[in-house]
């Protein structure tokens, strides 16, 4: 009678090259009802495939990034909008009123004081002065009028800027071809100065020709069309081409105000600084 051999349900090992027993166990199991043999690999070293998860904050990011790109394409549309019909407005006015900027006149400027009196030992020197001066403002506009703030008036050297007197002007409203004359308007100064503006002014004062003096106006405008209304803008009114006369005894000297020429140049302030 023949013997039987059943095959071992234990692992069996197999060699690796170089003697070193190989990773890999190979496990083969019977089924009882007689079924085919399966055989099962396992590897112990073997890592898990790397499945990359979804990123939820990708799909949240991309709806606001849309968003914020139309609303700052609506915003700049609108900006450019609002823009475009200002400017319309604007050349609709012009063409229609074409408005123009109000002019000054000096009329005559008298001097009653000009006197620079230096101590014996030229330690302090000291300036006194005394003017009148009659402005006169006009607005050639028919449908324009300007409300002026109080102005402050500064009279100087043209040629080394000395501020030998300081006055004001009341405040007024310019209505359409309206011209207004202002007289009496005075024009003082009495102050100590110093070794560096006494040598600017001294030859100013020798000349036989006259001191050439300067009248600066400073103020605010506010114009006004029917019922439009603009910001306050500052301006500055500067008459050049004086020429005055240190007067004799106690007549007043008259300043020869026939080159004096005025002009008006917008001030405006940014921050610190005015242009």
């Amino acid at each position: 009678m023949a013997d039987k051999v059943f095959p071992s349900s234990k692992p069996t090992a197999t060699a690796a090259p170089g003697g070193a027993a190989a990773p890999t166990t190979t496990t083969t199991s019977t089924t009882t009802n007689g079924g085919t043999t399966k055989s099962h690999l396992i590897n112990p070293t073997a890592r898990l495939p790397y499945r990359p998860q979804p990123h939820n904050r990708r799909r949240n990011y991309r709806p606001r990034r849309n968003y914020c790109c139309c609303c700052c394409f609506w915003i700049i549309l609108i900006i450019l909008v609002i823009a475009l019909l200002v400017a319309i407005t604007g050349t609709v006015l012009y063409v229609l009123y074409r408005p123009h900027r109000p002019s000054f006149t000096l009329a005559s400027l008298r001097i009653h004081r000009l006197k620079l009196k230096t101590a014996a030992d030229s330690s302090s020197s000291h300036l006194s002065t005394l003017f009148n001066l009659t402005l006169s403002s006009k607005n050639p506009n028919s449908h324009l009028s300007f409300s002026y703030d109080p102005f402050v008036i500064s009279c100087v050297t043209s040629n080394g800027d000395v501020l030998i007197g300081n006055g004001t002007l009341p405040a007024f409203v310019s209505d359409g071809k309206d011209e207004s004359t202002f007289r009496g308007v005075t024009v003082a100064s009495s102050s100590d100065l110093d070794a560096e503006t006494v040598n600017n002014l001294r030859p100013e004062l020798k000349k036989g020709n006259g001191v050439s003096l300067k009248v600066e106006m400073d103020t605010k405008v506010t114009a006004k069309m029917g019922g439009l209304k603009s910001k306050k803008v500052g301006i500055r009114v500067t008459c050049d081409g004086i020429k005055g006369v240190v007067p004799k005894g106690k007549s007043p000297a008259a300043a020869n105000v026939s080159g004096a020429k005025c002009k008006v140049d917008l001030r405006i302030k940014i921050w610190k600084w005015t242009f």
